[in-house]
């Protein structure tokens, strides 16, 4: 009679299951490990998200330097007008008639050539090009088009190129509306030559440095994508 008694008790301990403090700390426990994961999950998402536009950005600091070293020294577009040290900046958009200095070979008084510059630009990127004007009409053939923003006549103007995988690159036609796409915001400073004492600063008129900040304009990404680049002209 002693042992079953012993056989009930222990299996009776045994049926008994879970306590509700012992469920509360399990589920605690449980809602832990899901918050941890999903935070880490939304982080390397948000990771991943900045890294591809902080690469987009250095590719349009990359193209914006390479725009201008194609002008010469003499052109409004590159070059510092006498008696400045700078022009155009990082910290506003820069709007101006630059006239340049006279040929190096000259060192007259005489201007050189002048034209309204704008130092700033919105670029936007886009992977998706419909119409019958595009040779990349989805996505599947890895299209993609970067439309730049200039001033003409006082108004801007959006200039789109289309960059398909066949190389054969093509320029829609130009639009007075801004595209709704993915925007970078580019502001260049175009730095002269260092003045050298007793020589005339006509003499030394040029372009030393180019520098581009581009920053993209969706606030949603975090921290914000910012990217400055330079580049030292001969």
């Amino acid at each position: 009679m002693f042992r079953p008694k012993m056989f009930r008790s222990i299996r009776s301990a045994s049926d008994r299951g879970f306590t509700l403090l012992e469920t509360l700390v399990a589920l605690i426990v449980l809602v832990v490990g899901v918050l941890a994961t999903a935070a880490l999950a939304a982080h390397c998402m948000s990771t991943s998200r900045q890294s591809k536009y902080m690469s987009l950005a250095a590719e349009l600091a990359s193209e914006k330097l390479e725009d201008l070293s194609r002008w010469d020294v003499d052109s409004p577009e590159v070059c510092v007008p006498v008696g400045s040290s700078s022009v155009g900046s990082l910290t506003s958009d820069f709007l101006q008639t630059t006239t340049c200095p006279p040929p190096l070979s000259s060192c007259t008084s005489t201007a050189g050539n002048s034209d309204v510059v704008n130092y700033y630009d919105d670029v936007s990127i886009s992977t998706v090009i419909t119409g019958s004007n595009s040779p990349c009409p989805s996505t599947t053939y890895g299209c993609f088009s970067e439309t730049v923003s200039t001033i003409q006549n006082g108004s801007t103007v959006y200039a789109t190129t289309v960059h398909p995988p066949s190389g054969q690159i093509q320029t829609l036609p130009s639009s007075s509306t801004p595209p709704t796409l993915v925007t970078f915001h580019r502001r260049w400073i175009i730095e002269g030559n260092t003045p050298v004492a007793g020589v005339s600063s006509i003499c030394l008129a040029g372009t030393r440095r180019v520098t581009v900040l581009v920053t993209l304009m969706d606030l949603s990404v975090q921290p914000p994508v910012t990217i400055q680049m330079s580049t030292v002209r001969p």
